[in-house]
């Protein structure tokens, strides 16, 4: 049964458009101009319970928009949308008690007061049982290793620390769906990976659903087997991680580990130069000319070692990113 239902959901924007000068500054007091800018248009979508899914797109996608349309934050300009049963807007306190959202950007706690102050306020709100909160903090605590750092202000932690301690406070009343809007946003590379590990064990753990939209593609291939891919406001891909490369990436990478003495100057017969260290190759490969490349390669080069792999997520993720904006751009021009 399916924890979250979209349907043709979508959420418009009236924007005024300010004149530079004087007087069309003064003329705006009388007679304004207004855009339209639709933030989210037209989108289905349906997550079962227990799923974990990424949600990517370019900046100004519409991500957080619908983040905030499916946790009640905003109303839609049109569609449905149903969580559990409820319909988020209608801001019912039963739906707010079965969810959480985590915004990177934004913070839910006391910046003077120890984390441990927060989280007793966030039992007070949600009525969670003493034993219950003492269980469920013991838990988290545990499985972030914060134990040392609950009486500190809030203000002397660090950024990883802090977004351990949002992550708590969101964790604290067992919600059943969890969105997560760019959880790891400015951390170093150590404080991305305990914040995955532990969305990972915790969301094996309780089997809760979750919505995580993140520019960083370690976090997508770390947590997420679905991926949801949405730009200009529509979906555009909905399937699993591995299928947007073999769908929207023709190419292939191809390291080889020549012998001593061999040369690397004439190997861009065989594709794309990536990089040249000896006595390293790296070469960009058409993926359907793989095959063929190898053994071309391998009758007339002395090859110790050869790897084939996948181009990064990153760098399909942004191909294709650039892909659908310059077939939106063509459409725009031929309407």
């Amino acid at each position: 049964m399916a924890v979250i239902e979209i349907e043709h959901l979508a959420k418009s924007y009236r924007v005024y458009q300010k004149r530079e000068g004087l007087l069309a500054s003064i003329q705006g007091l009388f007679r304004r101009e207004y855009r339209e800018v639709q933030a989210v248009r037209d989108i289905s979508l349906s997550v079962e319970k227990g799923e974990f899914v990424a949600f990517l797109g370019p900046n100004g996608a519409g991500k957080t928009t619908t983040l905030k349309l499916l946790s009640g934050v905003i109303y839609p300009s049109s569609g449905t949308a149903q969580v559990m049963g409820h319909i988020p807007w209608k801001r019912e306190i039963a739906y707010r008690r079965r969810f959480a959202l985590v915004m990177g950007q934004k913070n839910q706690l006391w910046w003077d007061l120890p984390a441990l102050e927060s989280f007793r306020l966030h039992q007070q709100i949600y009525r969670i049982d003493p034993a219950d909160f003492q269980a469920t903090l013991d838990e988290l605590t545990e499985l972030l290793d914060i134990g040392k750092l609950l009486r500190q202000p809030v203000r002397e932690l660090s950024l990883g620390e802090r977004m351990k301690m949002e992550l708590t406070a969101a964790l604290l009343h067992s919600p059943e769906v969890l969105f997560l809007d760019e959880p790891t946003i400015g951390l170093d590379v150590v404080a991305q990976h305990r914040i995955q590990q532990f969305l990972k064990q915790y969301q094996e753990r309780r089997q809760i659903t979750v919505l995580l939209t993140s520019h960083y593609m370690k976090d997508v291939a770390a947590l997420c087997k679905r991926v949801v891919i949405i730009t200009e406001g529509e979906i555009k891909y909905d399937g699993s991680l591995s299928g947007i490369v073999d769908q929207f990436s023709g190419q292939k990478l191809v390291t080889l580990q020549l012998a001593d003495g061999q040369p690397t100057s004439e190997f861009a017969r065989y594709g794309t130069v990536v990089s040249i260290e000896p006595p390293k190759v790296k070469l960009r490969v058409e993926r359907v000319q793989v095959a063929k490349t190898l053994a071309a390669i391998l009758a007339r080069h002395a090859v110790e070692d050869v790897v084939v792999e996948d181009p990064p997520l990153e760098e399909v993720i942004a191909a294709l990113f650039s892909q659908i904006k310059a077939e939106s751009a063509e459409q725009r021009v031929s309407v």
